[in-house]
Order: structure tokens, then C-alpha cells, then sequence
């Protein structure tokens, strides 16, 4: 049986957030946690820099951009996450039929019916092979020829439904702005994808567990967004092949628990941005928020604050001064000396990691 301690500090290891983890590279922070969330492009490059060791943001966008080793675009839940470029065919294969199945209604509701829709898939790649990379706005104004309204929400749900059918994914920034280009351009892959099927299930259900384990299979469920009766599925695919085991009904890759690390002396604080997987890869914050400090962390409306914590224990919540040259943490409880330190050290970290030339 695992105490909280013991699942908290195994969440936060597998995370990189604990025990000293740090990776050298951003793909391979993204590698290791397999997806980040990235629906704020901002919030998910501090998701990368709080894993990694000394990564600028300059080397993120260079391994969006220049080396294509990681991809954004809408995967689990139908959100936007940041996952490495080589799985990107695979996991909308496995994903994005159930997600555009799920949308329907919303579609309805727009008057986006099946024709319209692939209408739009045919025009927005076409424009992008012809003008390629465009931004939002110069898609929208596209779109506009198929009677589409510019304002409201079905150019969004438009460009969407784009990736979700492997049109389109996320490209380089332009002034700062997201970009989209074509997904087959951009990532092209070869022959067969890595996983497909039961294969890619189970796959995504052990990336998912390497990076969030110890977890329960209704974790799972919450993370991926799929049907319980595909994660039970996952599950019995892995337990078949003797690549989990479960501890007082929680599930870890096999062996992984016998990786505890010690309990270091000096307690690891880590700054995580706003909607980090750590806070939002579980049904549940218990083990990682104090029960009397949960609405601080997750006030409602969805919002999930940027959070400090210390050895995977949340502490207290910041946020970013005027042009992001300060940070301000409010802290839960008074902190010891240690862990102040640990605090200030990571302010001047993100502090730097946004503005490089303060």
C-alpha cells in the first residue's frame, strides 16, 4: 500500500519535478511527460523551461520550429498539447474519431453540417499549400468565401476540425502568433503508423502511466478523455502483457514503485504555469494540493492557477508582474527558510526564461 507521500513523490519524479529531475533538452521534457498541455502557448513553454535544465525559450521554439522534434495541436480531450512530433499521426488516429463524434452536436448548433466541413478541410488545404503557413485571422478570412461568419466560434470549430482530420497542425510563430501549416507537410511520416489499434491504445495508456503513475484507470479516463469501456480495454491489454502492476488500487508500470528515490534534506521547488499536467492529469488534487488550499488552486470556471510546489506538494500559487519582470507568490503558509530560497531562485528563473534581455 502507498501512502500520499510516496504517491506524490513518484508522481512528481515521473514529472521531473522532484528529486532533482531535469531534462536537457525540450524534446526531451516532452519525451519524458509525453504530452504538455498547451491550449496557452506561453503557459506551455514554462511547462517545458519547470522540467528542464536551463532551457531557454529560444530552444523551445527551435525544437518546435527548426528541429519539428515536438508538435502542437489538439489531442487529448480535444484540447491542445504539446507532444513529440513522431507520435502526432498515431495518437489523432486513435483520438480524433471520437472526438469529432463528440462534437457533432456542437457542429449542428453552428450549421457546420458534413458537407460544409469538408468543404473547409478541402479550402484550408488548399490555402495553406498555396500560402502556407496562415494565422487564424488569415484562415478566417478564407473561410469567409464558403459563407462563413468571420466572428463567432465556427472558424475556430473550422480550423479544428482541420487538425482533428489531419489537415492542418500547428507551425511556426509569426510575431509572436500561432501559425498553421499542413500536417503531412510539416510532420510527413512513412509506411505504417508506429501503433495503431488495440496497439495504440495500450501504447497511449503506457505513455500515460510513465508519466503519471502511480494512477487509477479512471485518472487515465479523465486525462485521455476516452470511454471507460476503451480504458478498461487499455488496461486489460497491459495487465495481459505484465507491464503493470496494481498497489491498493492504484496501477504502475511494472518495477517502476522499487524507483522511489530518497528524501533529500534540501526540499526541490519547482514554479508550475497555469493548467499544468501535474495539478490536471488525475481525477482528483488530493495528493498534490492541501484539501484547505484547494479552491486556491482551482478557483473555478475551469481555471487551474500557476502553483508552487515543493517536493510535489503545492504551497502557494504566483503570478507574473507587469511585463513579466516580477513575480509575486502567495504562499499557503509561512515557509521555512529552505524553501524561500528554492522560491526565489525559481522566480529568477522564470523571470529570466520571459524576459532574457531584462
Amino acid at each position: 500500500m502507498l501512502d500520499h507521500e510516496s504517491v506524490r513523490r513518484l508522481r512528481a519524479c515521473a514529472q521531473a519535478l522532484a528529486g532533482g529531475a531535469r531534462e536537457a533538452s525540450a524534446e526531451a521534457v516532452v519525451r519524458r511527460v509525453f504530452a504538455i498541455q498547451a491550449q496557452d502557448a506561453t503557459a506551455a513553454d514554462l511547462g517545458i523551461r519547470v522540467r528542464g535544465l536551463n532551457i531557454t525559450a529560444q530552444a523551445i521554439r527551435a525544437a518546435y520550429e527548426d528541429e519539428r522534434s515536438v508538435v502542437r495541436n489538439w489531442y487529448m480531450r480535444g484540447t491542445l498539447h504539446t507532444i513529440p512530433s513522431d507520435d502526432a499521426h498515431w495518437v489523432l488516429q486513435l483520438l480524433a474519431p471520437r472526438i469529432l463524434a463528440t462534437t457533432r452536436r456542437r457542429y449542428q448548433q453552428l450549421g457546420l453540417d458534413d458537407d460544409l466541413r469538408q468543404r473547409a478541410d478541402h479550402l484550408i488545404r488548399r490555402v495553406l499549400a498555396a500560402h502556407g503557413p496562415l494565422t487564424r485571422a488569415e484562415l478566417t478570412e478564407h473561410l469567409t468565401t464558403l459563407g462563413i461568419p468571420p466572428d463567432g466560434q465556427a472558424p475556430f470549430y473550422l480550423i479544428r476540425h482541420a487538425a482533428l482530420t489531419g489537415t492542418l497542425c500547428h507551425g511556426p510563430q509569426r510575431a509572436g502568433e500561432a501559425t498553421y501549416v499542413p500536417l503531412d507537410d510539416w510532420l510527413p511520416t512513412t509506411g505504417r503508423f508506429r501503433w495503431e489499434g488495440d496497439a495504440a491504445l495500450a501504447e497511449l495508456a503506457r505513455r500515460y502511466l510513465a508519466a503519471h503513475a502511480p494512477a487509477t484507470l479512471e485518472d487515465f479516463a479523465a486525462w485521455s478523455g476516452l470511454p471507460v469501456t476503451w480504458v478498461r480495454r487499455a488496461w486489460k491489454l497491459l495487465a495481459e502483457s505484465g507491464a503493470i502492476t496494481e498497489y491498493g488500487g492504484l496501477t504502475v508500470l511494472a518495477g517502476r514503485v522499487k524507483e522511489l528515490p530518497d528524501s533529500s534534506d534540501t526540499p526541490d521547488v519547482r514554479m508550475l504555469p497555469a493548467y499544468d499536467n501535474y495539478l490536471i492529469g488525475y481525477c482528483t488534487r488530493e495528493v498534490s494540493v492541501p484539501a484547505l488550499h484547494q479552491a486556491r488552486v482551482r478557483p473555478g470556471g475551469g481555471l487551474i492557477r500557476p502553483t508552487c510546489i515543493a517536493d510535489g506538494l503545492a504551497i502557494a500559487t504566483w503570478t507574473r508582474g507587469s511585463g513579466s519582470r516580477s513575480i509575486q507568490v502567495d504562499a499557503f503558509e509561512p515557509v521555512p527558510p529552505q524553501i524561500e530560497q528554492g522560491i526565489d531562485m525559481e522566480k529568477e528563473a522564470v523571470v529570466g526564461f520571459l524576459r532574457p534581455t531584462a
